[in-house]
C-alpha cells in the first residue's frame, strides 16, 4: 500500500476565502510504504466543547454530510451494537435494489404467514402494520408498513416472499448486499432487528447505508418522510420525532431493544445541505430525539462546505510498473469537498492511497485508489482517484529494471517488518 500526503495548515474559511491553503498546500510526504491510519474505535472527532465542539451523551454517534460523506463528528462510531429497528433500513435497501434491478415488482403480492403474523403482527405486541393473517399484501404496501409504521410483520413478509424464509434472507440477501455496499462489519440474523445476538451494526455503517439510500433511491426515500399510513383500518403515525420538530427533517428510522437501547438514524436538509445523524445506546426515547436534533443543529450552525480539490485537477502521481512512463497522473472525477468548521480551527491531512506499483498498461479513467482526507485522527471524506492519462506497456528492458527494483524494495520492506 502506498500513499502521498498533503498537509493543510489551519484553514481560515471565512466567507469569500475559498481555502487559499489549497493553492499553497505543503506536500510533506512522497510515495512511501506503510499502514493506513484508521479512526480509533473509541474516538471523538471534533473540536473541544469550549472551541465550539459538540458535547453529546449518546454512547455511539456519528454526523455526516450526505453528498460527499464528510464526517463532522463521531464517537465510538465503529462499536458494534444491536441496531434494533434501524436494521430495517437494510431490509428496505434489499427490496429497493431488487425493484430497481427488475427482480421484484411493487405490485407483487406476498402472503402474511402465521410466522409473520404471530412474531411480527398484533399478537407479538411490538411495532406492526397490523397485516391480517393469510392476507396478500403488495410489496409497495409492505414497504410503507416497514418504513412508516416500523412493522415487524411487514419485514418478515418481505423476507419470506423474496427468500422463502427469514434466515436465508438475512444471510444470503442482507449480508451479501451489505458487503457489496462496503459494509464490512454488519451482521444480520433476521429482517427487522428484533432481539438476536446476530444483529450487530455500527453507527458508521448505518450512516453509510442511510447515505446510499438517500442518494441512490430518491423515489423510495420519499417514503421515510411520510407522516402516517393506514392499513387494516388502523391509522398510525411515523415514529420519527424529527419530522415534526426540526426544519427540513425527512427521514429515516428509529429503533429500540433492551439490548441496544434507543437509537435513531435521522436526516434533514437546510440551505441546500443534507446531514445524516446516527445515535444509539441511549436510555430514554426523549434523549434519543433530543440528542439527534441537537447534533444536527450543531452541524448546521458550525460547518460549511468547501472544495479542497476541483474535479479534474491533478492531485499527484502513482508509480507504474513496466510502463512507457514511470508514473501516471491522478485526478478525481468529482470535486473533493469537505465540511469545515466556520471558525477556521480545522487541520486537514489528505493522502492519496493506492496499491502499487500499478501494472501497465493503464487506461485513462482507470480507477487507481482514493484520496482520503483526515480531520485530526479521523477520516472526514474519501473520494476515488483515476488515471488522468493512458500508459502503455514499456520495453522488455523497462520491465526487467522495474522488476529488479521491486525485488530490492520487497527485501528492504521484509527487513523492516522483522525489526
Amino acid at each position: 500500500m502506498r500513499f502521498t500526503t498533503f498537509r493543510f495548515r489551519q484553514l481560515p474559511v471565512k466567507a469569500g476565502n475559498l481555502l487559499r491553503g489549497v493553492a499553497g498546500m505543503l506536500v510533506v510526504g512522497a510515495l512511501a510504504w506503510g499502514g493506513i491510519i484508521h479512526a480509533a474505535n473509541h474516538s471523538v472527532q471534533g473540536a473541544p466543547k469550549e472551541e465550539g465542539g459538540f458535547d453529546g451523551d449518546a454512547p455511539t454517534a456519528i454526523l455526516v454530510e450526505a453528498t460527499n460523506g464528510s464526517v463532522l463528528f463521531e464517537k465510538n462510531a465503529d462499536e458494534m451494537r444491536a441496531p434494533s429497528s434501524m436494521m430495517k433500513l437494510m431490509t428496505a435497501e434489499v427490496v429497493f435494489h431488487a425493484v430497481k434491478q427488475g427482480d421484484v415488482k411493487l405490485t407483487d403480492e406476498y402472503r402474511i404467514s402465521e410466522n409473520a403474523w404471530r412474531r411480527g403482527g398484533a399478537p407479538a405486541g411490538g411495532s406492526t402494520m397490523f397485516a391480517a393473517l393469510n392476507s396478500k399484501v403488495s410489496v409497495d404496501d409492505l414497504l410503507h408498513g416497514a418504513i412508516i409504521q416500523s412493522g415487524n410483520d411487514s419485514c418478515i413478509a418481505l423476507a419470506e416472499g423474496m427468500a422463502g424464509n427469514e434466515h436465508v434472507f438475512a444471510s444470503d440477501f442482507m449480508t451479501k448486499r451489505a458487503r457489496e455496499l462496503g459494509m464490512t462489519k454488519s451482521t444480520f440474523a433476521n429482517s427487522n432487528g428484533l432481539p438476536d445476538p446476530g444483529n450487530k451494526m455500527t453507527v458508521r455503517e448505518l450512516a453509510m447505508l442511510a447515505r446510499h439510500i438517500i442518494l441512490d433511491y430518491p423515489e423510495f426515500y420519499k417514503l421515510f418522510g411520510e407522516k402516517e399510513f393506514t392499513w387494516n383500518k388502523i391509522r398510525q403515525q411515523n415514529r420519527n420525532p424529527l419530522l415534526n420538530s426540526l426544519e427540513g427533517a425527512d427521514g429515516l428510522k428509529t429503533g429500540y431493544t433492551k439490548e441496544g437501547g434507543y437509537g435513531m438514524v435521522g436526516s434533514a436538509v437546510q440551505n441546500g445541505t443534507r446531514l445524516i445523524v446516527v445515535v444509539n445506546g441511549l436510555e430514554d426515547p426523549e434523549d434519543r430525539a433530543t440528542e439527534a436534533k441537537k447534533m444536527l443543529e450543531w452541524g448546521y450552525r458550525n460547518f460549511e462546505t468547501k472544495t479542497l480539490f476541483p474535479a479534474g485537477q491533478p492531485l499527484g502521481y502513482a508509480r507504474v510498473f513496466g510502463g512507457e512512463s514511470r508514473s501516471v497522473r491522478l485526478t478525481t472525477q468529482v470535486p473533493v469537498n469537505v465540511m469545515v468548521q466556520k471558525n477556521g480551527n480545522d487541520k486537514l491531512i489528505a493522502r492519496i492511497v493506492y496499491s502499487g506499483p500499478v501494472r501497465a498498461p493503464v487506461e485513462a479513467g482507470q480507477r487507481i485508489g482514493l484520496v482520503r482526507v483526515w480531520r485530526g485522527g479521523n477520516v472526514a471524506v474519501e473520494t476515488p482517484v483515476f488515471a488522468a492519462d493512458p500508459v502503455g506497456t514499456g520495453s522488455t528492458m523497462r520491465r526487467a529494471i522495474d522488476g529488479a527494483q521491486e525485488l530490492v524494495v520487497g527485501v528492504f520492506r521484509a527487513g523492516i517488518e522483522k525489526l
